[in-house]
C-alpha cells in the first residue's frame, strides 16, 4: 500500500471527496484504510462494559485504499508516491511533485 497509519491523506472519490484528514488503521489485507472523522456511519451498540449506555453511536467506516491520496509534508499537496533507495539501504517513499522524501 501506498499509504501508512498517520498519513495525512486527501479524498480522491466517494461521498466524501475534497475532505483530508489522519489515517488511523490500515487494513493490507482488505486494501482499505479508516481516516479519522471521514466517511462516518451509524451503528447500533448493544450495552457493554466499554459502551455502558450503548444505543445508536458515529463511527469510521474503512475506504479502499485507491480513493485516497497521500499529501506532501513539504508542498502540502496530494502527490503520487515513488519508492528509493537510500546511500544505506533504506527504502523510503518519495513525492512525486517535489522528490522530497515522506
Amino acid at each position: 500500500m501506498h499509504v501508512k497509519k498517520g498519513d495525512r491523506v486527501k479524498i480522491i472519490a466517494g461521498r466524501e471527496k475534497g475532505k483530508e484528514g489522519d489515517i488511523i488503521r490500515a487494513i493490507p489485507r482488505e486494501d482499505r484504510v479508516v481516516i479519522e472523522k471521514i466517511n462516518l456511519v451509524k451503528r447500533h451498540q448493544k450495552p457493554t462494559p466499554e459502551f455502558a449506555q450503548g444505543g445508536i453511536i458515529s463511527k469510521e467506516a474503512p475506504i479502499h485504499v485507491s480513493n485516497v491520496m497521500l499529501v506532501c509534508s513539504s508542498c502540502k499537496k496530494p502527490t503520487r508516491v515513488a519508492h528509493k533507495f537510500l546511500d544505506s539501504g533504506k527504502k523510503v517513499r518519495v513525492c512525486k511533485r517535489c522528490g522530497a522524501t515522506i
